[in-house]
């Protein structure tokens, strides 16, 4: 199964408790027996020293021993608690109750906060089919949808192809392609036009869109081999990273993990944060996702046999919190966050979101940046809906995605994404994915870029993507001698308002307006 499957299945298979459009969810499990919860200290991750924590909440928080059921009673009021994971002994702890044990911890521990296990998917830009279109009369008919190289006509197997009978609504059908190159897709015999037909490889080619494509039969769909040496938006604006830049900045990616044998790739160190799972499985065993937005930061490839990123010379630390096909729940990525200080890295990339205001996550951005860690967070691909948490977060930087004109090849599946409004330079526009809102901070090139993944090269769109050039072009700042202070300065608050200062006063604004842009793209 392809990953672009295993991304469609999970999204359909969870309930959707909240959603705000197409591309960007966030899920809440409520079983009927017993749920998963995180419980915090009154403020931050970690139960603060000096008596800020009463010692009886402290002491609660440190007796809790993993796999293990306990009962706990104050005032008449019992609690049995299952810890499952933590990530401090006195600090944050993902725990299994049931309902009516949420509801008495109030009473048996009321200084600690209970937020429910939530769960958050890659911002990359992919519109699936979300139904079928009825057939009302005239039944159904199969239509056999074949891609093949463009450059010789083999057949090209785990291609996702999507065919949309009407794109604002998401009616349609998709499927992946089997070894022959080819998928089946039903849709109603009384449709004669699709609106779109998507097909996204996971390797070595350009998708492709085909719009107001007449119903056949059969339908071909030739993709464009990737050149390493094409210029796309992200080497359009920022051009080849050279050797030097982003030296002795650390880089954590939270996300899928990152393919730690690919030839442009070095991963210094990490750890996977998902309950259960070995915590040195950092690798990208959650999908290309991680690896392509590693690349984006730090690849240290040189054409044509390799790709560059914004900023080669970065360190990249992979954290593990998506596994195949799931979502990363809040408590992965806190625990994810919380190790990623540990270890010093100054920037933390994450390019997932979705869903309202989710305390744990605001928490770990928080402590974040009072400990000199700056959280880059893409802003979400709902088509110009509100910012999506937790780049929405003050404490975080809100990366909307924009494109160029003549940075990807004509009929590929980035020629969607085009749309206004345009910029000072009208080949320059706003991603029409990309979230919008006062929340922006800046703006990155993130349509149709190549990057890395694990075995070779792909092609990605989506704030997932402008959210680590935005990321890599932080790195490239901060590692420059005029910010030498900054970057070997004490690791706290004020280390973070002077990384903040410096990306954003480097941005130019390219005429799409604050809601679009905030201040700009950032410029190094």
């Amino acid at each position: 199964m392809s990953w672009y499957q295993e991304l469609a299945k999970a999204r359909e298979q969870e309930p959707k408790t909240y959603r705000s459009a197409s591309t960007a969810t966030l899920t809440v499990r409520r079983p009927t027996t017993t749920q998963r919860m995180i419980i915090l200290p009154a403020r931050g991750l970690r139960a603060p020293t000096g008596g800020a924590l009463p010692a009886a909440a402290r002491n609660w928080l440190t007796q809790l021993s993993p796999g293990v059921s306990r009962r706990h009673s104050a005032g008449g009021a019992s609690v049995t608690v299952k810890l499952l994971d933590a990530v401090h002994e006195d600090g944050a702890k993902l725990v299994e109750m049931t309902p009516d044990a949420v509801t008495a911890l109030r009473a048996v521990q009321p200084g600690l906060r209970i937020v429910p296990e939530v769960f958050y998917y890659p911002a990359v830009q992919i519109p699936f089919a979300e139904h079928r279109p009825a057939a009302t009369g005239g039944g159904m008919r199969s239509v056999k949808v074949t891609v093949t190289s463009g450059a010789g006509g083999a057949p090209i197997k785990d291609v996702m192809v999507i065919a949309f009978t009407d794109f604002d609504a998401r009616e349609g059908d998709q499927g992946t392609t089997s070894a022959s190159g080819s998928v089946t897709l039903r849709i109603p015999a009384r449709i004669k036009r699709f609106q779109r037909i998507y097909a996204y490889p996971e390797i070595a080619y350009w998708g492709r869109l085909r719009k107001n494509a007449a119903v056949a039969a059969t339908i071909d769909l030739p993709l464009t081999p990737i050149d390493l040496t094409y210029v796309d938006c992200v080497r359009h604006f920022y051009g080849a990273g050279g050797p030097t830049d982003g030296s002795k900045v650390k880089v954590a990616i939270i996300d899928s993990g990152i393919a730690l044998s690919h030839p442009d790739l070095t991963v210094a160190g990490g750890e996977c944060t998902i309950p259960g799972e070995s915590p040195s499985a950092y690798g990208p065993d959650g999908g290309p996702h991680g690896s392509h937005v590693a690349g984006i930061v730090a690849a240290h490839g040189v054409g044509p046999a390799g790709i560059g990123g914004v900023a080669p010379a970065a360190e990249l630390y992979s954290f593990r919190v998506f596994g195949s096909g799931e979502g990363a729940s809040n408590y992965s990525i806190i625990k994810a966050i919380d190790r990623a200080v540990a270890l010093g890295c100054d920037l933390i990339n994450m390019s997932l979101g979705g869903g309202p205001r989710d305390t744990a996550l605001e928490a770990a951005i928080g402590d974040a940046y009072l400990a000199g860690t700056v959280c880059i967070v893409a802003a979400g691909n709902d088509y110009r809906q509100p910012v999506s948490v937790p780049a929405a977060y003050q404490l975080s930087v809100a990366v909307s995605a924009s494109g160029r004109k003549g940075t990807f090849p004509s009929g590929t599946t980035a020629a969607g994404d085009v749309a206004s409004p345009y910029g000072t330079d009208r080949k320059d526009f706003v991603a029409a994915f990309t979230n919008t809102g006062s929340e922006l901070d800046v703006t990155g090139p993130g349509v149709g870029v190549i990057s890395t993944v694990p075995g070779g090269y792909a092609i990605m769109g989506g704030t997932s993507m402008a959210c680590p050039a935005v990321t890599g072009l932080t790195a490239r700042l901060l590692a420059q001698p005029a910010n030498a202070a900054a970057l070997n300065g004490a690791r706290d608050e004020s280390r973070s308002n002077t990384i903040v200062e410096m990306l954003l006063h480097s941005c130019k604004k390219l005429g799409f307006g604050p809601s679009y842009e905030g201040l700009g793209l950032p410029r190094g």
